[in-house]
């Protein structure tokens, strides 16, 4: 297969009770995923995601290993039926899933390490501080430029935490500046603002002390170079080294998600085709937003996996 593949996984907020029990019913590596992910964090990681309950899955440290657990095993599956990436991209929590298939740290450590990050990540705002929205059909420069503002009236964090799309910028930060910065945005002409049902507000300078911890989980976790370019969060670059990997992956915490230039350098790379390979469709939704023109498939279910293999036999 000549197409120039890259493989996409999905962060937080793409969990469903029931995600990955097609797979490992149908598939042995799918479900030795998932027993490698039970064994890694000592409790019964599969059945929370197989069948709840939702409560508990929506909970930080549990959905992070959860998501990337399906993610692994969705993405063995596909190389065990022949389907392998050149590339890779993950949003947020995503991006350790990248670096698992690329072979930068083991799955094992990255299912503890990400427990870790979801539970250092919960912590570090107390509940009902930390607020984020999303900013639909605004000027990323003209959200930023909002976030300032409203930092400066109230004394208080709030940035632009993931640039999704051209027409979806999502801020983060202290709930009462995150409140005034949407006000500000809509002010500007942004078409709506949604205040998002997350726990804690990720990627902005409040997450500082996760960041912190983060770093500490990875400076005991071995790590090598990926065996093919990961683009970073924080910088939409492709990386290649282990020491830019851990980097990377140590300052998205508090960074923005470039998500928009991490599809645009896989692009230039000559990426042809994108699969989402994990829970949720929100990446193909993204990916259509960026530019219309990628083709986009996903892999999340047996249904989607022979659609997407379909798809791969008459490119």
């Amino acid at each position: 297969m000549s197409t120039k593949i890259a493989f996409l996984f999905p962060g937080q907020g793409s969990q469903a009770v029931g995600m990955g029990r097609e797979l490992a019913e149908r598939f042995p590596v799918a479900a030795q995923t998932f027993a490698e992910a039970d064994a890694a964090l000592g409790f019964p990681l599969s059945r929370l995601c197989f069948e709840g309950p939702e409560q508990d899955l929506r909970l930080t440290e549990n959905t992070q290993p959860a998501i990337l657990t399906v993610s692994v095993a969705a993405a063995r599956v596909l190389a065990e039926l022949g389907v392998e990436p050149a590339l890779a991209a993950g949003h947020s929590l995503g991006e350790w899933s990248a670096h698992v298939i690329a072979g930068t740290l083991s799955f094992a450590d990255a299912v503890r390490a990400v427990k870790a990050r979801g539970a250092a990540m919960q912590k570090a705002v107390p509940a009902g501080q930390g607020a984020m929205a999303a900013v639909l059909a605004l000027d990323a420069v003209e959200v930023a430029e909002a976030c300032q503002e409203a930092a400066r009236e109230t004394g208080l964090t709030v940035q632009a935490a993931n640039l999704n799309s051209p027409g979806q910028t999502v801020i983060s930060g202290a709930a009462a500046a995150v409140e005034k910065a949407s006000a500000l945005c809509k002010a500007r002409g942004a078409r709506r603002t949604v205040m998002l049902p997350v726990s804690a507000p990720f990627h902005c300078a409040l997450m500082q002390p996760a960041q912190e911890e983060v770093a500490r989980v990875l400076a005991a976790i071995a790590i090598g170079d990926p065996s093919i370019p990961v683009a970073a969060n924080v910088t939409g670059q492709l990386v290649t080294t282990a020491d830019a990997a851990r980097d990377a992956l140590i300052r998205q915490v508090t960074g923005t998600v470039r998500w928009v230039d991490c599809v645009q350098s896989l692009k230039a790379a000559g990426v042809e085709l994108f699969i989402e390979v994990g829970p949720g469709k929100v990446l193909c939704g993204l990916l259509k937003q960026i530019d219309p023109a990628l083709k986009a498939l996903n892999v999340e279910d047996a249904a989607s996996l022979e659609t997407t293999l379909t798809e791969l036999k008459s490119a």
